[in-house]
């Protein structure tokens, strides 16, 4: 066992985030994107989620499939509705913070700043704290308090719904969710169908399987103190799917499985300080402004059509020219990130467009052009 890993525990204020998805998101809570940032950053030992699960039937579900041990607050009595789960889930942290010394970070999900008190005792205790909580219903006195505060909404595979296609959902009123005292009782953001959402697996092509790793790479960069070693990586793509081995694919060892990546521009591999665990890194050259200009290209192209197009979509449009573009390959967690990017090196400009509320895109010329 890897001793300098992050040992995480998860603690999940399940209404808050409930109802802030539904009503800021336009869509149920997953708590998968948040289980994939955090294998990025250590191993979760716990997971607790704190609710009255009465009224989240299809989540409790979801929750536990992801192994997630459900704490209910029963919420019968209005005047004790408010702060009970706050309660519960600050008492179980602390008690862990003292009796469990090896637990080295404390994940909170929440945007109630009733918790606030809680990371700073935490922080008291030398663990280090990371807040997950939905963008629009996070109180402003939240994110700096935490080690690290991550956003729900920006996460990868977090796609809001446009407000002008999101369904009205039964019950669900026209008042925000970040305050769901209130209300008479907590409504849980119903599901658009009936079926089982399915476990998240490996990717089963070498294609997909290079994009994952890529964004793996790209995740373990961003929240390593020092270089990525290929062992990591590994540890890092099983914590996402346990069930992962480079043998599905037809290599016979993970190093086999980076060499081949290597050859394909995905990743970079340098001598690490052990003997079979290189370095791994994202290429720092190639590939990135050919992709860009492909971007910039169709944008010019859709812009003479009929003015400047917007983001949505724009993924599709891309991969109408080129089948095969992801831009994970590049290690970008996702297609607005790309953009931006993109927007950076001067290739496009984005614009906010309120009234479409989506993004626009301009083409900007190359200076040599």
């Amino acid at each position: 066992m890897d001793t300098d890993e992050e040992r995480i525990a998860l603690f999940l204020d399940y209404e808050n985030l409930a109802i802030g998805s539904r009503d800021n998101l336009g869509q149920q809570f997953d708590l998968r994107p948040v289980l994939d940032a955090l294998a990025e950053r250590g191993r979760v030992i716990a997971r607790k989620a704190y609710a009255d699960w009465s009224y989240f039937d299809e989540d409790r579900r979801m929750l536990t499939r992801a192994h997630v041990e459900l704490i209910e607050i029963p919420q019968r009595m209005r005047t004790s509705r408010k702060n009970a789960a706050d309660i519960k889930l600050a008492v179980d942290a602390l008690e862990m913070a003292f009796e469990r010394a090896y637990v080295t970070t404390f994940v909170i999900c929440t945007g109630d700043s009733d918790l606030t008190p809680l990371v700073h005792k935490l922080r008291e205790l030398n663990k280090r704290v990371i807040g997950v909580g939905i963008k629009d219903s996070t109180s402003a006195l939240l994110p700096p308090a935490c080690d690290e505060f991550l956003f729900y909404d920006a996460l990868e595979g977090v796609e809001a719904v446009p407000a002008g296609r999101r369904r009205r959902r039964r019950g669900s009123g026209g008042g925000g969710g970040v305050e769901p005292a209130e209300a008479e009782t907590p409504v849980a953001a119903e599901p658009e169908d009936e079926e089982e959402p399915a476990a998240e697996t490996a990717p089963r092509d070498v294609d997909q399987l290079a994009s994952w790793v890529a964004q793996t790479v790209a995740g373990l960069e961003g929240t390593s103190s020092g270089p990525v070693l290929a062992s990591s990586i590994k540890r890092a793509l099983l914590r996402k799917d346990p069930t992962f081995s480079e043998a599905d694919y037809g290599f016979r060892a993970f190093g086999e499985l980076l060499r081949h990546l290597a050859e394909r521009n995905v990743v970079e591999l340098s001598e690490g300080s052990a003997k079979g665990d290189p370095e791994v890194s994202l290429p720092t050259h190639g590939g990135e402004a050919e992709a860009f200009e492909l971007l910039r290209s169709v944008v010019a192209d859709l812009e003479e059509r009929g003015g400047p197009p917007h983001l949505s979509g724009m993924k599709n449009a891309v991969r109408k020219v080129r089948p095969g573009f992801s831009e994970k390959q590049f290690g970008f967690r996702g297609f607005l990130q790309f953009c931006k990017a993109a927007e950076t090196l001067g290739f496009v400009r984005l614009e906010w467009d309120p009234d479409g509320e989506d993004y626009t895109l301009e083409a900007i010329e190359p200076l040599d052009a």
